[in-house]
């Protein structure tokens, strides 16, 4: 840690202790007692400035503070929100009566899959991060998504390109780009997200997350090979939010979130971030351990919704990034050569989703995107710009029928790229498509059954189909199983390219669409005062893409001799007392793939099998204290020259928010044991790659332990 970084974070512990020093400001106590039809509403969200708390079975919440103005928002699930803005002198009651929403199910449960039913009720398990989860990941990393991904279990954000700092999503041990990550269900930063796109995604504007593991090609065809990640954003009615913070790393941010109403239904909310890091190398070797990187973001939408149920949604974005990496400058690389490498982004893109009631129980639903992605490459003395530009767009008819619940519509996608030095990897797809899902119950159970057809103009016709189920197996517990099997369709954007560009590569020959089919089995419910959720999984991946030298300095893409595979299990354990809450999760996943010169099968590197999490977070009136350990055990590597193996590591974590009505003041002390990769290892290599690379595999944390804090201003 820098001098300056320690300076910073003491003096910023020290306000926050002293301001927890008690005050001679009047205490009231306010009980806010929410109600709807006539009776109580437990599990109601009840927000008092920037404290947040759900009701209990008798629909109540109490909160503590200093007299004065509230701010009190109200929400439940199936009832409309309301608001209320009061002035308070003494201990009292607020008695808050909420109408039914008028509108279907489909807006009271996940929207990645459709389906008109409450999550409890879905037959595939999807996992939601809620508000509250999101709201402490903000003030750990507030510029990008990363840290509350890396914290789910079975996903992990692996880091690809150490020199620029880019990251992929892997789910349960596949490679990143067979994640397809949406906002609002459409595809706003392309296709497939690149490896810097986690990094350039603020959370402030998010209400929820939504993660389906496993091939969902079902619902959104080759993008979704291995599952779908579904930011969604928050409505106008949760409030404003303005977020300062700043870095032991010399890096800060600023993000506001502003919303308000125009009526008749009328919202808008506007998203703004400004972020910057400085470059730091913490071995002294010449070389960028992490890149520096500056960066705008802008994302204004606007909502509609009627009492019919109807609703518009409509955004626009624009993020402009540059980042550098690679020697400093005065520096070189191991050859006797400056190698500078250099990254700048700028991405513009706009999205509609729109539901119509056209019949009694039936809706039209409409979504649309498109994006264009223009890229400043420079790696060393080779310079690739480029541009990608996707189209999406989607209508399906949903309704019942009889005792089923369908949805059926069509869609198209349009991925396009185009280089200006390396003409031969430009492609053009147009790939339309149809789908179908039914769902019905029986009782204690439910069966839901999906497919889609799409029609990839280079690699012909692919059927994905998905079968789940629901069990509830009584005394609150219940069983889903899944299987489904889907496609993606080869293209040159694999880790390699992604770290070291298109200079090395061979032109593409005939390749085949790789094919996936997963199952799982999951298990929910309580044992005592423990929740529980295990689940058990298997994904098998034919013809994948690997890349193989072919000569000095030069490789290629060609589908694998054998197919990927994964399988394990995960569980995650949750106990929650009063304003206390402890969460540990487990998750195991054994890999494997062909070695690429065929002698036999290897672990897929950069894939640990055993991580861990334990994380307990007390909140109160005064704001919240949380502390983390995470483990992470040892990995297969591909590109080190001295080792085949990565090391495990613990990393711990504290994090503590003070609150002042609508103000908080918050300090995060993040990897307190100090882990960063290039203790054990240099990460700059003695000789470059055969893809180019003059850094190793990122195997483990290349900051080490950093301190952030900051303000944050809700109203």
């Amino acid at each position: 840690m820098t001098t300056g970084g320690l300076r910073f974070g003491l003096l910023l512990a020290g306000a926050l202790l002293g301001a927890a020093a008690p005050v001679a400001a009047q205490r009231v106590v306010v009980t806010v007692a929410v109600e709807g039809s006539g009776r109580p509403l437990p599990a109601a969200r009840v927000a008092v400035d920037s404290m947040v708390r759900f009701a209990d079975s008798a629909g109540r919440v109490r909160f503590e503070r200093e007299a004065g103005r509230f701010l009190i928002r109200v929400s439940a699930l199936g009832w409309e929100s309301d608001s209320l803005d009061l002035v308070v002198a003494a201990d009292t009651t607020v008695l808050v009566t909420l109408e039914p929403a008028p509108t279907e199910l489909e807006e009271l449960i996940v929207t990645t899959t459709r389906s008109p039913r409450r999550v409890e009720d879905e037959a595939l398990r999807v996992e939601v991060l809620d508000t509250e989860e999101i709201e402490e990941k903000q003030l750990m990393t507030p510029g990008d998504i990363v840290m509350m991904l890396n914290e789910t279990g079975g996903v992990r954000v692996q880091v690809s390109n150490p020199s620029l700092g880019g990251a992929g999503i892997r789910i349960r041990g596949l490679a990143g780009r067979y994640t397809q990550v949406l906002a609002d269900g459409l595809p706003l930063f392309g296709e497939r997200i690149g490896a810097l796109g986690p990094l350039q995604i603020p959370p402030l504007d998010l209400g929820q997350v939504e993660i389906v593991k496993g091939v969902a090609s079902a619902w959104f065809g080759g993008s979704a090979l291995g599952g779908v990640v579904n930011l969604i954003s928050r409505p106008p009615e949760t409030g404003s939010s303005v977020l300062l913070n700043a870095t032991s790393l010399g890096g800060g941010d600023a993000t506001a979130f502003l919303t308000g109403g125009l009526g008749r239904g009328w919202g808008h909310t506007v998203t703004l971030g400004l972020h910057a890091q400085p470059k730091t190398d913490r071995d002294d070797d010449g070389w960028a351990d992490l890149p520096s990187y500056q960066r705008i973001v802008a994302r204004p939408r606007l909502f509609w919704r009627d009492s019919a149920g109807q609703s518009l949604l409509l955004t626009v974005g624009a993020t402009v990034e540059t980042r550098a990496g690679g020697t400093l400058p005065g520096r070189l690389a191991p050859d006797g050569t400056a190698y500078p490498e250099r990254l700048a982004t700028t991405r513009i893109d706009g999205g509609v989703v729109g539901r119509w009631r056209i019949a009694q129980g039936w809706w039209l639903l409409s979504r649309g995107s498109a994006s264009t992605l223009s890229h400043r490459h420079r790696f060393g003395s080779v310079g690739e710009p480029d541009r990608h530009t996707t189209g999406f767009g989607e209508v399906a008819l949903s309704g019942r029928r009889g005792e089923v619940d369908l949805v059926v519509g069509g869609a198209v996608t349009i991925d396009r790229y185009r280089s200006e030095r390396f003409a031969a990897f430009d492609y053009r797809f147009v790939v339309p498509a149809g789908f179908v899902q039914a769902e019905r119950s029986f009782g204690p159970a439910t069966v839901a059954a999906s497919a889609r057809v799409d029609r990839h103009e280079r690699y012909g016709t692919m059927l994905s189909p998905r079968l789940s189920t629901l069990l509830q197996v009584g005394a609150g517990w219940s069983l889903r199983g899944s299987v489904g099997g889907g496609y993606a369709g080869p293209t040159p954007f694999v880790d390699e390219t992604e770290r070291n560009g298109l200079s090395r590569l061979e032109p593409l020959g005939v390749l085949r669409a790789e094919r996936a089919v997963s199952a799982s089995l999951d298990g929910h419910g309580t044992i005592g005062p423990v929740e529980v959720n295990a689940s058990l999984f298997a994904v098998r991946v034919r013809d994948p893409l690997q890349a193989r030298e072919t000569a000095l300095g030069r490789f290629a893409l060609v589908n694998a001799a054998g197919s990927s595979r994964s399988a394990g299990a995960d569980v995650s354990l949750v106990v929650r007392r009063g304003a206390l809450a402890v969460i540990g999760s487990y998750a195991f996943v054994s890999t494997s793939e062909a070695m690429p010169d065929g002698s036999g099968r290897r672990e897929i590197p950069l894939t640990p099998r055993h991580t861990a999490g334990l994380v307990a977070v007390g909140e109160g009136e005064w704001g919240r204290l949380g502390v983390e350990f995470y483990f992470t055990g040892a990995q297969g590597l591909e590109r080190h020259p001295t080792r085949r193996r990565g090391e495990p590591y613990l990393v711990v974590g504290v994090l503590g928010e003070r609150r002042f009505g609508a103000l908080s003041a918050f300090l995060n002390l993040e990897n307190l044991t100090d882990v960063w990769q290039t203790r054990f290892d240099p990460l700059l290599r003695g000789t470059r790659a055969f893809d180019g690379s003059w850094a190793v595999d990122a195997w483990a944390p290349l900051d080490g332990r950093t301190v952030n804090g900051g303000l944050r201003w809700s109203w």
